[in-house]
């Protein structure tokens, strides 16, 4: 099976109009357009009934003590830990693609509610979720 994007490549950062949070030199972070980016997926193994997306960002500070606060900053040597952005399951199994947005276009507080995505498919919990636990204007 072959997966690629026309907006990144493989271990590349997404581009910015993708991403939830951007760095920001005035206010440390500021949100995103929050996109899903377009995605590609062929040459599916024969008898494949069901597919699964998952996209983690395999390096992310497995601390967030230090994360946005002024005068602070993430230590470089602090271990690293994987992040679900986003998981889609029940995607039929054909050869197929999501334009850019088609999913996520934008950052929806609480959390999104039957977002769209192909025909029988659904959109499942990330670590957005933990991540926004403290945060009573986004928690869902």
């Amino acid at each position: 099976m072959k997966i690629t994007s026309e907006n990144f490549a493989q271990n590349e950062r997404i581009p910015e109009r993708c991403a939830f949070g951007i760095p920001c030199p005035e206010e440390h972070l500021k949100l995103g357009d929050n996109r899903n980016p377009q995605l590609t997926w062929t040459d599916l193994p024969e008898g494949t009934r069901s597919l699964v997306l998952i996209c983690v960002d395999t390096d992310v500070p497995s601390s967030m003590d230090d994360f946005n606060k002024e005068g602070r900053t993430i230590p470089a040597e602090l271990p690293r830990v994987p992040f679900i952005h986003w998981v889609m399951t029940d995607i039929p199994p054909t050869d197929g693609s999501l334009a850019e947005g088609e999913c996520s276009d934008g950052i929806t507080a609480g959390g999104k509610d039957a977002p769209p995505g192909p025909e029988g498919s659904r959109q499942g919990i990330n670590d957005y979720t933990g991540f926004m636990t403290g945060d009573e204007s986004m928690a869902g």
